[in-house]
């Protein structure tokens, strides 16, 4: 059985992913988290892929952003998805596993590196860059960072994996709207279950 046929949603993402990638945009998300007074905080990311063929979803950030912080202090967070061309959302929730180089589990680096590499050379660069949030100062944005595309991941190249456990699916074109959530089996194993609500 393929991983979309296991996960139902994975399907439907796919299909609309595929509807829009004619549209730049249809490659970024949304994505929330806690922070740790409880207030809710947001921004947009970008769709890097599954991890293999799991349904655990790739982000690739910086360690010194805001979002690590939150995901220390409440590991679950939620995207949001809007397909414009289809009228589809997606809102996928789950835990978060926050992987940077200093993760002690070697196959966990070894996903961090895939992805590293995975990226452009310009997108690298951005992780060499002055750490977000800081006051800018004029003479940081003259120097250029150099950087050996052969060379691994920087310290401050961090690798989020979201692991989903429920899907809200919206169709306003069709009026349709699926909750998928996962549950364990007797085994241990994941599965999905689909209930049809209104909209």
């Amino acid at each position: 059985m393929s991983s979309s046929a296991a996960t139902p949603w994975k399907q439907l993402l796919f299909s609309s992913i595929q509807a829009n990638s004619h549209l730049k945009n249809s490659s970024y998300f949304q994505l929330a988290t806690v922070t740790s007074n409880g207030r809710p905080s947001n921004r947009t990311v970008v769709f890097r892929g599954f991890q293999d063929e799991s349904e655990k979803i790739l982000i690739n950030t910086d360690t010194r952003s805001r979002k690590i912080d939150d995901l220390k202090h409440c590991s679950f967070a939620e995207i949001c998805w809007y397909f414009t061309d289809s009228w589809e959302q997606f809102r996928i929730s789950g835990p978060v596993d926050v992987i940077d180089g200093t993760n002690p589990d070697p196959l966990k680096l070894q996903q961090r590196e895939k992805s590293w590499f995975a990226c452009s050379l310009k997108s690298r660069l951005q992780y060499m860059a002055p750490a977000p949030r800081l006051p800018s100062l004029s003479e940081q944005h003259t120097k250029t960072p150099s950087l050996d595309p052969s060379i691994g991941p920087v310290p401050a190249f961090c690798l989020l994996l979201l692991d989903p456990d429920q899907v809200d699916y919206l169709n306003l074109k069709s009026n349709e709207r699926l909750i998928f959530t996962s549950g364990l089996s007797v085994d241990g194993d994941k599965f999905w279950t689909s209930d049809k609500v209104n909209p």
